[in-house]
């Protein structure tokens, strides 16, 4: 978490006891300190390689291209680290719409697309009992032609937790989705491992992507406890 600090810090910079004070872009903030780790997940592996082609790709753009990227980014929107709205680049937004057009099995957009929006999707009903993990959205999209559900789930959190959905990573990504109910168990389990007593509560985070845009839809957020089986085995 980032605090804007006093002007009794202005001059901090660094790392001490648990804490970072940094400056960016003008502003300075304190956060708490991250350490890292060595270890990479294989998802985060592909994730880094698709920026990295983009990155590329980008460079071999032509100066048209490039002016007509940077002439769209000034009609969009970013978010800084702080929450604020932020101007963004023909670069960034170049990337940002790239990557879910490649992640969902497209070519690479040389030219901006025209920009439409993409509805939110509707409330979901989520089932989390025993070995029965189920997704449904409520109601149908009024357009799913083209239309990606990318479904994120946290680790099991236990009890005491709250708000994580900052923890959710993607699980499942699902074509042209309806109202018919996805079993979501062997994603899930792949990814965070099987939830338990100790840590039943899981955080889920949906949101729609445009597969030939790149755009993407406001999240929609759900929290659901794990139950153990009912008596018998059954389903719920």
């Amino acid at each position: 978490m980032k605090y804007i600090p006093s002007i009794a810090f202005e001059e901090m910079s660094g790392s001490a006891k648990g804490v970072t004070a940094a400056k960016m872009k003008g502003r300075k903030y304190i956060r708490n300190r991250g350490y890292g780790g060595s270890i990479r997940t294989s998802d985060q592996a592909k994730v880094k390689s698709v920026f990295k082609m983009l990155t590329t790709k980008w460079k071999t753009l032509t100066n048209e291209q490039i002016l007509a990227w940077n002439k769209l980014a000034l009609s969009q929107a970013g978010r800084s680290v702080l929450g604020t709205s932020a101007k963004i680049s023909g670069a960034n937004l170049f990337t940002r719409l790239n990557f879910w057009v490649v992640t969902t099995g497209g070519n690479v957009m040389v030219t901006p697309p025209e920009l439409l929006g993409v509805e939110a999707p509707s409330s979901a009903t989520i089932v989390c009992q025993g070995d029965v993990f189920s997704f449904k959205l409520d109601q149908e999209l009024s357009d799913n032609g083209g239309i990606y559900l990318v479904i994120e789930a946290s680790e099991g959190q236990s009890n005491g937790v709250s708000r994580a959905f900052s923890k959710a990573t993607q699980i499942k990504l699902v074509e042209e989705p309806g109202t018919d109910a996805i079993d979501i168990r062997a994603d899930y389990v792949a990814k965070n491992g099987a939830p338990s007593a100790a840590a039943p509560k899981i955080f889920f985070r949906y949101y729609l992507v445009n597969g030939s845009t790149g755009e993407k839809s406001q999240s929609m957020l759900a929290e659901v406890k794990w139950t153990a089986a009912a008596a018998g085995g059954g389903e719920p």
